[in-house]
């Protein structure tokens, strides 16, 4: 058996993860921007794409598995290394390249991902600044002056000897 399948799922997951780094572009541009319609509708489109990740992902451990079966080697953890074991040169070749095209990718979103992270914290911390520049300021409540004056007065208003 080859390892047809396997390098099909991980062509479709390189080309699934070069549109999600896309996609953590754009978000970049968004939040710059602060267009929350915008990030909306690309969060939408992230767990699109998160789903489709996910199930190739699922397809490739699953062709991987058959793979191993095929070929009697089903007790033996299913990794690429292992399957490489198992492929002639050209598919050893194909799958080593699909492999390092990956955690590229892998590795460029998780940066991207990164970079977007502390914009949306930079945002939360001026959102915070600015509410608290126009919330109005509350007097000293500790003991003083304000809170001996009411209290005295209180004590006028009642008389316990009556």
């Amino acid at each position: 058996m080859t390892a047809r399948n396997i390098i099909g799922s991980l062509e479709k997951l390189i080309k699934l993860h070069k549109s999600f780094n896309q996609l953590a572009i754009r978000k970049t541009a968004i939040l710059k921007a602060n267009d929350t319609e915008a990030i909306t509708a690309l969060l939408i489109s992230e767990q699109k794409h998160i789903k489709a990740i996910s199930q190739t992902d699922k397809d490739r451990e699953r062709a991987v598995e058959e793979f191993l079966a095929a070929n009697g080697t089903a007790g033996q953890p299913a990794s690429i290394h292992t399957v490489t074991e198992l492929t002639g040169p050209e598919e050893t070749e194909v799958l080593e390249m699909l492999k390092a095209a990956l955690i590229d990718e892998v590795a460029k979103l998780k940066e991207r991902n990164g970079l977007n992270q502390q914009l949306i914290y930079q945002s939360l911390q001026f959102i915070n600044v600015s509410l608290d520049m126009l919330r109005p300021q509350h007097q000293n409540l500790n003991y003083g002056g304000s809170v001996g004056k009411t209290a005295k007065i209180g004590m006028g208003m009642f008389d316990s000897k009556a």
